[in-house]
């Protein structure tokens, strides 16, 4: 009888798993951490009452009326109270919340745009334009922050365009450094020279290549802008200089409670506390960041018990 040869089945090899990608792979890092996840929901909370507004706050936030001035929370449908010229305090925590987001994450924003180019020509260029670019964020590290926004918002006035420019105008050094630092060990990769073999421009090399891979530093940095802008449009608006009435922020909120501070603490309490768990959640948003974007935090110390469970021989 003649053998019949057995028949190979064909793919016999596993079909290959697809690799995630980098952004997967940070959001599942981040969302295993319980702090970051908490940030994440309380700030888009908080950016959800900022959107709803007109919708949450069951009063105009300008809404005067003297005969109610000062009730207690609770009283006449009005959840925290009024203030000294019956205004609803609650909406007016609802309104602020605009304000104070809006300004947190635009300076945020252009300061991650001034500092990230001046670090980048810096890092990248080296020499003299280096030279130059850190002298000038010496100089303006130099300048007493606070000294230099009361200074320009005195001369120029209090508008909310003016207060997003000095600020960023005065954070974007940190940035700058950081990018400048990235850069200085980017630029001798092989991949760069590589580039520069093909033709590319020194122009398309920084921001095609290099500022992809500087982007994780600088998105961690970011957040934590965000608490910074909202900390200094607070102290800005408690000295007076900040966002003026009929617009209302949670830091003009605590200047306006200042002088009843022993009569009715409370005025002073639920801006205070808003400002402190934004910031707060934004912290935790970009420790979370930070840990996931770092190959270094916390994984190596997960793969290091793995290894030690699997490999370890549990008799001597």
């Amino acid at each position: 009888m003649q053998q019949t040869e057995p028949q190979v089945p064909e793919n016999t090899l596993p079909p290959l798993e697809r690799t995630p990608g980098p952004w997967r792979t940070v959001w599942s890092k981040f969302r295993r951490n319980g702090f970051a996840m908490t940030g994440l929901i309380v700030l888009l909370v908080f950016v959800v009452i900022a959107i709803l507004a007109p919708v949450i706050a069951p009063y105009k936030p300008d809404k005067i009326d003297f005969l109610l001035a000062n009730l207690s929370p609770g009283t006449d449908n009005h959840l925290f109270g009024t203030d000294e010229m019956g205004r609803d305090i609650f909406s007016r925590l609802v309104y602020s919340s605009r304000i104070s987001l809006f300004i947190g994450f635009s300076v945020a924003m252009m300061t991650v745009i001034i500092g990230s180019v001046i670090g980048a020509v810096s890092g990248y260029f080296g020499g003299w334009v280096d030279t130059v670019f850190m002298r000038l964020v010496d100089v303006m590290t130099s300048i007493p922050t606070l000294f230099l926004n009361i200074l320009v918002m005195a001369i120029f006035g209090t508008q909310i365009k003016y207060m997003i420019m000095i600020l960023a105008f005065t954070m974007w050094t940190g940035v700058a450094r950081l990018v400048r630092g990235t850069f200085l060990q980017l630029r001798e990769m092989q991949y760069v020279e590589a580039a520069r073999a093909t033709g590319v421009s020194n122009w398309g090399i920084i921001f095609r290549h290099l500022m992809r891979n500087a982007s994780f530093p600088i998105i961690v940095n970011a957040t934590l802008m965000v608490g910074g802008a909202i900390l200094s449009e607070s102290a800005l608006s408690y000295l007076g200089l900040g966002i003026q009435a009929p617009a209302t922020s949670w830091g003009l909120m605590l200047s306006n409670s200042q002088e009843f501070m022993l009569t009715n603490p409370m005025q002073a309490v639920y801006p205070g506390l808003c400002i402190l768990i934004v910031v707060l959640a934004v912290n935790f948003i970009g420790d979370g960041l930070r840990d996931a974007l770092d190959p270094r935090q916390k994984n190596t110390r997960r793969r290091l018990a793995k290894w030690r469970k699997d490999f370890s021989k549990s008799e001597i």
